[in-house]
């Protein structure tokens, strides 16, 4: 059994969830900032089906990279050096998350249900929650969305209609974040993809540990700025 979260934000202790289905920790709750603020500094976030109630996860190991051990194959090397693509910050969040939330063939449906977007989207009007966007031609084409709080970086889901475009955010992302000194990207779940580019798992202690010493204060959110991209060197 799980709680049921009412009242006031809180959460249980992470060490209380459940190995199977790994990392659930609680149900119901809010998804108003307050919430959502007090879930990522505990390194908790949400996750459930439409229909369902909102369910919240801390799995244990977790996925993580360390935005200057992002590995950046030799082919991708060229494309960014090549700059295929134009690449912005926080100038068309909503859309990036509705291309997240597009169905994919083959796969399941989409956990980016309506409420989840409105929580977002509000995140990114108070400066918490940002975009990568990845151009072509005037069209947005890839690109990435999450929460920054203090120093770490909590990734949420990433989209790609052209070869490559997810992969040129990221690395974008992971660039921008380690000039301005963060120590961390939190990518929830492990996937191949993300552990080819870097990423490997840290236990869930450890995970708690970075956050309580980099994550715990968070001042007043800020857009990031949407040229940054143009100043990154990939000579």
């Amino acid at each position: 059994m799980i709680p049921w979260l009412d009242g006031p934000p809180g959460f249980p202790p992470v060490e209380h969830a459940l190995r199977e289905p790994n990392g659930l920790l609680a149900a119901g709750g809010g998804l108003s900032p307050e919430w959502l603020l007090a879930a990522y500094r505990k390194g908790i976030f949400p996750w459930f089906n439409p229909g369902e109630p909102i369910l919240w996860w801390s799995p244990d190991p977790r996925l993580v990279l360390a935005p200057e051990q992002i590995r950046i194959s030799r082919s991708l090397r060229k494309l960014l050096r090549r700059r295929h693509f134009e690449v912005r910050f926080d100038t068309r969040f909503s859309a990036v998350i509705d291309a997240c939330a597009a169905p994919r063939t083959p796969g399941p449906g989409t956990w980016i249900t309506p409420e989840i977007r409105a929580a977002y989207c509000a995140m990114h009007e108070l400066g918490h929650a940002h975009s990568v966007e990845t151009w072509r031609d005037g069209r947005l084409v890839g690109g990435l969305y999450g929460m920054a709080l203090g120093r770490v970086f909590f990734g949420e889901s990433m989209f790609s209609i052209e070869s490559n475009a997810s992969k040129v955010a990221l690395a974008h992302l992971a660039r921008f974040l380690h000039m301005r000194g963060y120590v961390m990207i939190d990518c929830q779940m492990t996937t191949t993809h993300l552990m080819s580019m870097g990423a490997c798992e840290i236990p869930r202690r450890q995970f708690s540990d970075i956050l309580a010493r980099h994550a715990s204060a968070c001042p007043g959110g800020a857009r990031w700025p949407a040229d940054a991209g143009q100043y990154i060197d990939w000579g």
